[in-house]
């Protein structure tokens, strides 16, 4: 989505409560129009501090915000909030209302005409997949994720171009969870909602925002995209945060096949002796040979199996040759290259740049040196040295059996 001008900016603001306890300090802040930035932090990190200030459900103590350009402290604090749609935790539909008027509240107030509210409250129901009969209903005759939905669509009703959303999911299963998840996120890019959403749980944060907030003890610690949260986190807090699991699956997310492929695979070209590949075969301790022209672009492979059975009657590596060979490009992604390695009980595979040139080889042990390195990091117990691993990897990965390439 094109950024357009900011919607909110912070500049330099500070909560402070009474008795000297300081919420936030020195918030520095854009969000552009578009963007879906999740809040995330533990508690007390002043996360929704943050968020309810841009309404002035709180009051900064110092600093200035903008919201569309304008200082909010010159706008008139309920006119502002007529204009900034907002979903809590505990939904907080009015229960003596019908879901009709509970969507239509905001609208009302700003004295749109009945058939205009009624309108948008059919559009918006259909919207969230609920009948429309359910309008005529009263919020205890709804389920908690149907509330929610309604929740949700109530804040898109006067067509605020800005959600605040604060942990409005955290109460609900894990099912409805992710339903409405996929909901919000899927009306907010339809309809080109700016959100901003608070949130204690990374997963969340990661699956819905286009823009992540870090706060801890009030203060900022990193302000990026998801990939760059996942692939450069700021320091050992933010690293905490995402947990290990989700720093492995993101290095494997990331990680191209270029990257960890061993260079220099043992190969020959088709016009070789058989003789002379059984010689190179024993020197290089494989039982199996890549096969390339003289350009290096790789035609197939030959293994020790085929040259038992044929070397009484063939003479070069070109009358064994065979073809079926699978491989993958220098730039694919390594987690798509393990599925396929799991998935073809393969011990390596050959690695070719777009052209078709081979570049090197990927092997298991390699995969799995990426997986021990995310895990527990580099070993200084006196282990082997990166030098001594590469060797010992490049010798197994050379010597693997290849036969099911």
């Amino acid at each position: 989505m094109p950024k357009e001008n900011p919607i909110v900016v912070f500049k330099d603001v500070k909560k402070v409560y009474r008795g000297g306890n300081i919420a936030v300090e020195h918030i520095n802040l854009t969000i552009n129009k578009g963007d879906f930035v999740c809040f995330i932090g533990r508690s007390g990190s002043g996360k929704t501090t943050a968020m309810r200030m841009i309404n002035r459900m709180l009051e900064p103590s110092g600093g200035t915000i903008l919201y569309n350009g304008e200082d909010i402290h010159k706008t008139d604090a309920v006119k502002l909030r007529r204009r900034i749609g907002y979903v809590i935790q505990n939904i907080g539909l009015m229960p003596h209302m019908t879901i009709y008027e509970n969507i239509t509240l905001v609208p009302k107030l700003l004295k749109w005409p009945e058939e205009k509210r009624r309108k948008k409250a059919k559009e918006l129901i259909k919207l969230v997949e609920l009948p429309e009969d359910f309008l005529d209903r009263y919020p205890s005759e709804l389920s908690g994720g149907q509330q929610q939905r309604v929740g949700v669509i109530r804040a898109l009703a006067a067509d605020q171009d800005l959600i605040l959303m604060d942990e409005p999911f955290g109460a609900l299963d894990p099912i409805t969870r992710e339903s409405l998840q996929e909901l919000v996120k899927h009306l907010q890019e339809k309809l080109g909602k700016t959100v901003v959403f608070v949130t204690h749980d990374m997963d969340e944060a990661l699956k819905l925002a286009t823009q992540i907030v870090v706060m801890d003890s009030g203060h900022i610690i990193q302000n990026a995209s998801p990939s760059e949260i996942l692939q450069h986190p700021a320091n050992d807090f933010v690293e905490d945060l995402i947990g290990e699991d989700r720093l492995m699956q993101a290095r494997a997310d990331v990680t191209t096949v270029s990257q960890i492929m061993l260079k220099n695979p043992v190969s020959i070209t088709p016009g070789r002796s058989l003789s002379e590949a059984v010689r190179l075969m024993r020197q290089r301790r494989v039982d199996t040979l890549l096969v390339t022209d003289d350009d290096d672009y790789l035609k197939g492979y030959i293994d020790i199996e085929t040259l038992n059975t044929s070397y009484r009657h063939a003479t070069s590596v070109s009358d064994i040759l065979n073809t079926k060979i699978f491989y993958v490009v220098d730039d694919t992604l390594l987690r798509d290259t393990v599925d396929r390695i799991l998935k073809r009980g393969l011990k390596y595979v050959p690695v070719v740049d777009k052209n078709g040139k081979l570049r090197g080889i990927v092997t298991r042990a390699a995969i799995v040196d990426m997986v021990y390195d995310t895990i527990w990091g580099d070993s200084d117990d006196g282990g082997e040295s990166g030098s001594e691993k590469n060797e010992n990897t490049s010798r197994s990965g050379a010597a693997s059996n290849a036969r099911e390439v």
